[in-house]
């Protein structure tokens, strides 16, 4: 249907013109105001973004802080077994508390709570760290399961807690000394712990691959019967004797094994405070001391082993010896000639002076540097002290050394120069990990012949049959020994009223098993008029030692066996 000229007018829509005056908007403006919106939300778009990369560096540094002190203190410790399993170290979980400061409503308000339930917390510390404004930080670490409930109970923003591994000791100080111990972040200090983290823990640690990884067990040698049983006794002897220190050694003749080891007073490595105290230092391997008369040991071995000197010879032991403005005499004399055997069990500093000297200077030095006292020893334990030696190695020093005094070694090098003395002649390296017989043979260096090593064990057994060791003897273990008394220095002079008494042994001296030493630093006498010398005390602790811990090292007494014994005249 056509439509009108007039309805097609109609339809026709003409633009208007703008008049300045009027209500309308010119298209200029239109533009305008739409660059503006566009602009206004470009802007709130950009501090948008900008408001969400500050939070998320926030985020990010809080979680960098918190992953690092996660990884920390979740890297895990091997277990640390005895020879038979028993545990002596473990990982336990805990729990630590640390806060996010930038989340705490109220300072005072979490600052009072915290104190409340937690009062040995240092209150300035706590403030200071909850208003840094930080994204972490700590606040306690290894808390209790009932402190953590406490805090837990409070209820604040901002406060949480974390997992963490912590170092447990079942036996307490049992074995202190052996094991060492750790610092707050798991990390080993002393002792094992701190053995195995150089050697190749801390290395794993480093790579991130001990965190939460259950590991095998490391097994040590130490027998911890025989260890109670070596602590046990030492506190026994300090008591009876009034010692000041203590230090007990068993070693294993035939593999240079340590059996057990204990130095007193020890430390419980569950309380890690302990540690830094002075007097509970190891003595054992950490200390050098003069041993006194067990030196005559090692010098009978080394001029019999030279072959200047043989069983039969005799010495002149009747008058003093003077050298260089110094006289040796000996504590008991017999004023006569004495043979070599005599002059052992005698205990003369005047013989064995002598007989030093028929050997030479050089040989004594040679002799002892062969059998590790002249340096370092090395042990899987850190704590390990360097002997001290005369600055001149003349002859007074060489006299003095013959009998013990003038140079000292830690009492476990003496125990290892010792073994290799009875095991037939062969200087093993201690070690605290087990090791089999054929291991140590491919270890051992020997040091004397086989003929000296049984003259020597000869000699030890007829000290403790007829000598200074009487009070060592355990019926059915032929105990062998010899006694050490060393006058201690004072202010640059020797104190005759303080003695470092030891006792040097092997059982079954027939064919040694084990070497026990024991060392009681300063013991009075047991009761007036009884000397305190080292057969009245170190040589009975040794013989409790034994008697004890002997079934337990599988070695049984045999009754009624036959001696051959070395002729000695009195």
């Amino acid at each position: 249907m056509a439509m009108s000229a007039e309805t097609t007018s109609f339809l026709q829509v003409k633009p208007r013109r703008h008049v300045s005056g009027g209500g309308s908007i010119s298209p200029g403006t239109v533009k305008s105001r739409v660059n503006l919106a566009m602009l206004a939300f470009v802007c709130a778009f950009l501090a948008m973004g900008a408001r969400l990369v500050y939070f998320t560096q926030i985020e990010d540094g809080q979680s960098t802080h918190w992953t690092s002190a996660q990884e920390s203190i979740s890297a895990s410790r091997p277990d640390l077994v005895d020879r038979h399993g028993e545990i002596l170290a473990t990982d336990i979980k805990t729990a630590s508390l640390y806060a996010e400061p930038r989340r705490i409503l109220d300072v005072d308000d979490a600052v009072e709570g915290l104190m409340r339930v937690l009062p040995t917390l240092d209150q300035e510390m706590v403030r200071r760290r909850l208003s840094s404004g930080a994204g972490f930080v700590w606040l306690k670490r290894e808390l209790s399961p009932d402190q953590a409930e406490k805090v837990h109970n409070l209820g604040l923003p901002g406060l949480h807690f974390m997992s963490e591994n912590q170092r447990f000791y079942p036996g307490g100080a049992t074995a202190g000394h052996i094991v060492g111990s750790v610092n707050i972040d798991n990390q080993g200090l002393s002792g094992i712990e701190k053995h195995i983290d150089d050697d190749w823990l801390g290395e794993l640690r480093d790579l991130g691959l001990t965190t939460d990884r259950v590991m095998e067990p490391v097994q040590l040698a130490t027998d911890l019967r025989v260890q109670h049983v070596v602590r046990d006794e030492l506190t026994k002897s300090m008591e009876r004797f009034h010692a000041i220190a203590a230090i007990g050694i068993v070693l294993d003749a035939k593999t240079g094994e340590v059996v057990a080891m204990s130095s007193l007073p020890d430390y419980d490595p569950n309380d890690r405070s302990q540690a830094l105290e002075q007097k509970r230092m190891n003595r054992a391997t950490g200390g050098v001391y003069e041993m006194g008369s067990v030196f005559k040991a090692f010098t009978t071995a080394m001029v019999l082993d030279s072959g200047l000197v043989s069983i039969n010879d005799s010495f002149d032991a009747s008058r003093p010896i003077r050298a260089a403005g110094r006289t040796i005499t000996d504590f008991h004399g017999k004023n006569r000639i004495l043979s070599v055997p005599e002059i052992f069990i005698y205990s003369s500093n005047i013989g064995t002076a002598k007989m030093m000297l028929r050997a030479g200077l050089h040989r004594e030095q040679e002799f002892l540097g062969r059998i590790g006292l002249t340096s370092r020893l090395d042990t899987e334990l850190p704590e390990n002290a360097t002997p001290l030696l005369p600055p001149k190695w003349n002859e007074l020093a060489a006299m003095t050394i013959s009998y013990g005094h003038g140079i000292s070694v830690t009492p476990m090098q003496t125990a290892v120069a010792a073994a290799a003395l009875v095991n037939g002649g062969t200087l093993l390296p201690p070690t605290f990990f087990p090791r089999t017989q054929e291991e140590a043979k491919a270890l051992g260096k020997r040091v004397i012949s086989e003929d000296v090593s049984r003259t020597m064990r000869r000699l030890f057994r007829m000290n403790v049959l007829s000598g200074s060791g009487r009070r060592a003897e355990v019926p059915g273990y032929y105990v062998g020994g010899k006694t050490g008394t060393a006058e201690k220095v004072v202010n640059g002079v020797y104190a005759n009223d303080k003695r470092r008494n030891s006792f040097l042994s092997a059982f079954p001296i027939n064919d040694p098993q084990y070497v026990v030493l024991v060392v009681l630093d300063e013991p009075k006498p047991e009761r007036p008029g009884v000397p305190a010398t080292a057969g009245m005390n170190a040589a009975p602790t040794v013989s409790a030692i034994i008697r004890r811990s002997a079934s337990m090292l599988g070695v049984m007494p045999r009754f009624g066996e036959g001696e051959k014994l070395i002729e000695i005249s009195y």
